[in-house]
């Protein structure tokens, strides 16, 4: 039981050793460890700030591409709606210009058959004149056979011609 129960030689010799061991510690070993020490919690921190660094980085990057993506949507929808008017402005031109050409090639098709009643009128006038003339001239051959007939027409006409 000796080893057990304390002893004042034991006790001197182990603080020596305890005193010994702690300054060969403390000279050789505890500044190295400190060192190490500081440099690891030193580079958890480095990384700990450049982790915090990049989740700003990435937060700043969504951010911006967040708003590049709603302004692209805003050029897309600005860029369809100008292709909207201008499709609609390319159909009601080419209405338009249907529109005037139905109505100019109406006014033509109307001149046409306004010129072509005008020249059958005057075809059917000319027509009724030559019958008239060879209905005159067949009548007035029947009943001018004589000489006597004639000259009292020819009187006749020149006093309607004087009155006139």
């Amino acid at each position: 039981m000796e080893l057990v129960s304390p002893n004042a030689g034991t006790i001197f010799w182990m603080v020596i050793i305890f005193g010994v061991v702690a300054f060969v510690l403390k000279k050789f070993a505890w500044k190295p460890i400190l060192n190490a020490l500081y440099e690891r919690e030193e580079s958890i921190e480095n990384a700990l700030n450049a982790a915090e660094k990049a989740r700003r980085e990435m937060a700043d990057l969504k951010a911006g591409n967040e708003q590049l993506l709603a302004e692209a949507r805003r050029e897309k929808e600005n860029i369809l709606r100008e292709a909207m008017l201008l499709k609609d402005g390319i159909i009601a031109e080419a209405k338009e210009k249907a529109s005037a050409e139905t109505k100019k090639n109406i006014e033509t098709a109307r001149q046409q058959i306004e010129n072509e009643k005008a020249k059958a009128i005057n075809e059917m006038k000319q027509q009724m004149v030559e019958i008239s003339l060879m209905i005159a001239e067949k009548v007035i051959r029947k009943e001018m056979a004589g000489n006597e007939q004639q000259k009292e027409m020819v009187n006749k006409l020149i006093d309607e011609i004087k009155l006139n």
